[in-house]
């Protein structure tokens, strides 16, 4: 528990943080964590290229392109240049706008879309090199997992959408790594990016959860860039009275934060996501999906469906009848629907508004009903029971908190993924480009030609 907001927190953990992402180096990363950042790399541009046609993507191109700005980086997906910070903010909230991007439990959201967006931009501007962006991109990564755990779990169960608010310290952190900030304009810059951290899981199911990430991202851009000038904060945000955890938490855990996590970095425990809804769905579409393979299950047959879930889930992805696609990607009973009625939860389209609409869907979805797990099971554990007519009742399990273990294989289904997702606007020739020159980002010598790939 955190001492009143009055009271400063015990150790420097604003210092510790910040170290880590600044002592991190190109020869520190194994192979396997660079091939997973690559992947994390490849999945964003998918996503984000997929996402092209959203209305939000729309709504923040036009309202960007009002303003104008030098046109020094790419906005993914549109044959447009726009400013830094503008194409940090679009291109953040374009890549979660589908909700198929990844998810880190140790960060308690989504990394890559906070964390990428803004280093991208600023990478193409400085004609980076690739090896300098996948160790920002590690840096950034690694930071947001030790805040995430500092303020787990009460940040979160408080209404904080992690991936905004943490996804801030994580963009700045990349993004001083990209700049080569020193010890103290790391710290001040995680304290520019915490005095701008916000964002609300009320807003889930709208436009809002999307710009989260593009906001996470847009802040920590700016937050490095000023600190690099000078820009004068706390150095201890973290910590310090009224600082970040004493507002924002019940929670301080030290130890949690500044313990080295299980093989050494918090990227091998990235999970990337093969269905386009929120992850706290995952677990009900699989489970269902191997239940309706294993016994051949008619919707005809099923009088109610039970899906057991971590409490939280209530408040992030149960909407019980939505009237959007968007709303159905927060839907545990859409998506056990969808699951046992044969649908490709893989597929964006999927989830459109009609769909919500849809006899078949709505006579199932209205036969599921969400439990809360009992105290004691994992958090990443859904349980899914299905009663037939005929009195029969088929349960299975699925945990989705397990990273995969082969990250080769793991690489080929991102391949898939991004090229079913990128192809069809990019063009598939395009697309291939593209997937090649993210897989061989260690040998780039910047990565001007590789932006340049990503504009149609």
């Amino acid at each position: 528990m955190v001492p009143a907001v009055e009271t400063a927190l015990p150790n420097d953990v604003t210092g510790h943080i910040a170290s880590r992402g600044r002592n991190i180096t190109w020869n520190d990363l194994p192979d396997d964590v660079r091939m997973t950042a690559r992947q994390c790399i490849l999945d964003w541009f998918g996503v984000t290229i997929a996402a092209q046609d959203e209305d939000l993507v729309r709504v923040l191109t036009e309202d960007v392109l009002q303003d104008g700005g030098h046109p020094a980086a790419t906005l993914v997906g549109q044959p447009l240049k726009v400013s830094v910070r503008q194409a940090a903010l679009v291109n953040g909230a374009a890549s979660h706008a589908l909700d198929y991007d990844d998810v880190n439990y140790a960060m308690g959201g989504h990394p890559t879309v906070a964390v990428l967006p803004g280093l991208l931009a600023l990478a193409e501007e400085r004609r980076a090199s690739g090896a300098a962006l996948l160790t920002a991109f590690v840096a950034g990564y690694e930071v947001g997992g030790m805040i995430g755990l500092l303020v787990a779990p009460s940040h979160y169960a408080r209404g904080f959408h992690a991936t905004a608010t943490v996804g801030s310290f994580a963009s700045a952190a990349a993004c001083a790594r990209l700049l080569d900030l020193d010890a103290q304009a790391t710290r001040r810059a995680l304290g520019i990016a915490g005095t701008q951290a916000a964002g609300l899981k009320a807003q889930f199911g709208t436009m809002c959860k999307p710009l989260h990430a593009g906001k996470a991202a847009e802040n920590g851009l700016m937050a490095s860039r000023l600190a690099a000038r000078g820009f004068t904060s706390r150095t201890d945000i973290l910590e310090c009275v009224q600082g970040f955890a004493a507002t924002q938490s019940d929670n301080f855990d030290a130890e949690a934060a500044l313990r080295p996590p299980v093989g050494g970095f918090h990227l091998r425990s990235n999970l990337f996501k093969f269905n386009a809804a929120c992850f706290g769905t995952h677990g009900t579409i699989e489970a269902l999906r191997r239940l309706r393979a294993d016994n051949d299950v008619a919707p005809g047959s099923i009088a109610a469906v039970h899906v057991m879930v971590e409490p939280g889930a209530d408040r992030m992805c149960n909407i019980r009848e939505p009237t959007t696609g968007l709303e159905a990607k927060f839907s545990l009973r859409f998506n056990a629907a969808l699951s046992l009625l044969g649908r490709d939860t893989a597929a964006p389209q999927t989830y459109s508004d009609a769909a919500t609409a849809d006899p078949d869907l709505v006579r199932l979805r209205d036969r599921v009903v969400v439990h809360p797990m009992p105290p004691g099971w994992s958090h990443s554990l859904t349980e899914c029971t299905v009663e037939l007519h005929d009195g029969r009742r088929l349960s299975a399990r699925h945990d989705v908190g397990i990273p995969a273990t082969d990250v080769a294989e793991q690489g080929r289904r991102i391949r898939g993924k991004f090229m079913s997702l990128a192809g069809p606007r990019l063009g598939e020739a395009r697309a291939h480009r593209l997937a090649e020159a993210v897989e061989g980002l260690d040998a780039g010598s910047d990565i001007a030609g590789l932006m340049a790939l990503a504009r149609p």
